[in-house]
């Protein structure tokens, strides 16, 4: 067990969130230039990274491959959008609603750059070049999360039963979910190699730092901390409460349940289908999924598996495999609960172009309503993931182990 606590390839030591709070512009010059300690002629990364008697398994050296398959990531990227471009194919937005091509060549050549980037990380730079590439990151990391934002609705359609309904679009996700992380291992490092500290956990310490890590003791988040991700995933109340109503036949914000079922849910395939006629509603189903991630975030439980897991009792949890997850949809929902937050009440108001009722909605009253109810739930459980998860990295953060020393 205790081999496997400590050797646990990329997924354990990896803090997503050592790199999250310089995204002003202040932020960046003062981390990229009144920080930085190494020589401005550092050696290239890959020749750092050489443990005694051989080469380290190739988790322990995620910030050597980053950049080069950051890199990889960005020309392949880059072509498959040019490529779409030139056969014109349909990459979708919104169900109804398709990418110009204009869009999908800007991306390609963002790409381009993103590749050029991470290459400039692994070299000396001079201090005008080291603000040029940190606050490039700081910039590409967005500009591409944008593309993961429908991550969660694929995971939910998918876990439904109901098939993809854009291939071209499934791919586009899962791209620019690929391009996100690789640019923000790329970040991070660079980061940590600026500030003359460990690449891989962010401490100062002699040594090459592609040995094990040491690990510390599970343990729960802070009484604010849950306080806080509770009062954020309460937001999915009202909406959950109105799915719920329709599914056993009542009426709700101008909905009759009737309606709903006739018209919503006997359209369902799959396993969304089979809940359907049990009363459960998919999308409240993959809400409580959510919950549990949540809550397994903040406990001991989800640092060591706890003795319902069988042969996995005891064993501690790799880091990313619940903050991958949390990161990628609590972001994702965050930003799309945001918009429609923002969007419904100046719907309402008429500041911005009306909701119209539309599908089983009658009135435009019902169908605002509904769209706020889905800001607070997307929203909500959204902010609440990333507070989680941003306790769950820093409570678990490993570190190079026997060699630390400041």
């Amino acid at each position: 067990m205790d081999d496997f606590a400590l050797d646990d390839s990329v997924l354990d030591d990896f803090a997503m969130d050592d790199f999250a709070l310089d995204i002003s512009a202040m932020g960046i010059f003062r981390t990229l230039e009144d920080t930085v300690t190494a020589p401005v002629n550092t050696p290239r990364i890959r020749r750092t990274w050489r443990a005694r008697g051989g080469l380290a398994p190739w988790g322990r050296r995620w910030p050597a491959w980053a950049p080069l398959a950051a890199q990889v990531w960005g020309v392949l990227y880059a072509a498959v959008l040019v490529g779409w471009a030139a056969t014109g194919t349909a990459v979708p937005i919104r169900p109804d609603t398709c990418q110009p091509v204009a869009l999908q060549l800007a991306q390609a050549v963002l790409a381009l750059l993103a590749a050029g980037v991470c290459a400039a990380t692994t070299r000396g730079l001079a201090r005008a070049g080291r603000i040029v590439a940190g606050t490039s990151l700081v910039l590409l990391v967005p500009a591409f999360g944008w593309g993961a934002i429908s991550l969660p609705i694929h995971f939910v359609t998918l876990l439904s039963g109901s098939g993809v309904e854009s291939v071209t679009g499934l791919v586009h996700v899962l791209l620019s979910t690929c391009g996100v992380g690789l640019l923000w291992m790329v970040a991070v490092s660079y980061r940590r190699r600026l500030r003359g500290r460990c690449a891989r956990c962010g401490q100062a310490h002699d040594g090459q730092g592609d040995g094990p890590l040491t690990h510390p003791a599970a343990s729960t988040a802070s009484a604010r901390t849950r306080a806080t991700a509770f009062v954020l995933a309460c937001g999915l109340l009202p909406w959950s409460v109105v799915k719920t109503v329709w599914m056993f036949g009542g009426d709700a914000i101008s909905v009759s349940g009737e309606v709903w079922q006739r018209d919503v849910e006997s359209e369902a395939t799959g396993a969304s289908r089979a809940l359907a006629e049990v009363g459960v509603d998919v999308t409240v189903l993959a809400a409580l999924l959510g919950i549990f991630l949540l809550v397994g975030l903040m406990y001991r439980w989800g640092q060591v598996f706890p003795r319902w897991t069988l042969f996995l009792s005891g064993r501690r949890v790799p880091r990313l495999l619940p903050l991958i997850p949390a990161w990628l949809t609590g972001g994702a929902l965050a930003a799309y609960g945001t918009v429609l937050l923002v969007y419904a009440p100046l719907g309402a108001l008429g500041v911005m172009d009306r909701i119209e009722p539309s599908g089983v909605f009658t009135t435009s009253a019902g169908m605002t309503w509904m769209v706020a109810f889905g800001g607070l739930s997307f929203g909500g459980l959204g902010g609440a993931l990333l507070v989680a998860a941003r306790s769950y990295a820093t409570r678990g953060r490993p570190v190079c182990a026997s060699e630390v020393i400041g």
